[in-house]
């Protein structure tokens, strides 16, 4: 088994928990939704006889505490402890990392790349939810104002059947499900798979109260990224559906930045499903300049 190193972070208003493995280029992965570093284990794994993967617990998720109490989440924020977790593992513009992003971790990639360029070499943005670059933006507002105000009053088992209802049966809401492969299999549990399930148990009504309806308001400043020149990678899933709303997402931010999308294996979470193919998938897109 490698090595991995672990540490923490100090970053206005929270302690980012990271893991780190492997040696060469820097590669950092960004989760999505209710995942934390764990559900990026087998990928990374499969990463690092190539690159320094580093992988974290998001703010607010897992074992990278708010210093506070929990609050709505800005997308901007998160960008910026990406970039200082970049800084942190050594990376500088001389020097500048391989991203990808997974779901909402995509739309942190693309803040990234617009706020901080200098830091990004390529992004690979896999399959990112920007409701707002959607033709039916206002009935995805209006569905994220109903699954707020379902959390804050009801609790967050109301406010996921209200969001699950709105995806019809599809999207991040299957992200507690995906990871990492999927259910634990039969026999006696693996201590890590059941303690990394637990933490996304509690993650699920972070997510679903303080990050899905701010984040869901987004949007991404395309122009910003296609001017400071980095290179971005949309990637879609070859068995999500063509109309997802991801998808369609995915399929507009490839237009607007005038670049290629790259399929790659499985759907919106693929990377837990079989990582070995899509760690080979990143491959390529990271080396295809």
């Amino acid at each position: 088994m490698e090595a991995i190193r672990t540490g923490t972070l100090a970053t206005p208003g929270a302690t980012l928990h990271h893991e780190v493995r492997g040696s060469g280029p820097i590669l950092l992965l960004i989760c999505g939704g209710v995942y934390d570093a764990a559900g990026f284990s087998a990928l990374a794994t499969t990463l690092a006889d190539r690159y320094t993967v580093v992988t974290y617990d998001r703010r607010g998720n897992s074992r990278s505490p708010l210093d506070g109490p929990p609050e709505p989440q800005s997308v901007e924020v998160h960008a910026d402890d990406a970039a200082r977790l970049l800084t942190a593992v050594g990376v500088t513009p001389e020097e500048p990392a391989l991203v990808f992003g997974n779901s909402s971790g995509a739309v942190i990639g693309l803040e990234l790349a617009a706020r901080r360029p200098e830091l990004v070499r390529t992004l690979v943005a896999h399959e990112p939810p920007l409701f707002e670059l959607l033709p039916e933006r206002d009935r995805w507002r209006a569905l994220f104002q109903d699954v707020e105000e379902a959390f804050h009053k009801e609790g967050p088992g109301a406010a996921h059947q209200i969001f699950a209802a709105g995806l019809d049966g599809g999207g991040e809401h299957q992200e507690q499900q995906d990871a990492d492969g999927g259910e634990a299999p039969e026999g006696q549990p693996d201590p890590e798979i059941m303690a990394m399930m637990g933490r996304m148990e509690q993650n699920a009504a972070f997510f679903i109260g303080y990050e899905a309806p701010s984040f869901s308001r987004h949007s991404p400043d395309l122009a910003a990224v296609r001017a400071a020149g980095v290179r971005v990678v949309p990637a879609l899933g070859e068995a999500t559906a063509e109309d997802e709303p991801y998808a369609r997402a995915t399929r507009l931010v490839a237009e607007r930045l005038g670049t290629r999308i790259a399929p790659f294996p499985g759907d919106h979470g693929g990377f837990g499903t079989d990582p070995a193919a899509f760690g080979a998938a990143l491959r390529k897109a990271l080396a295809t300049g």
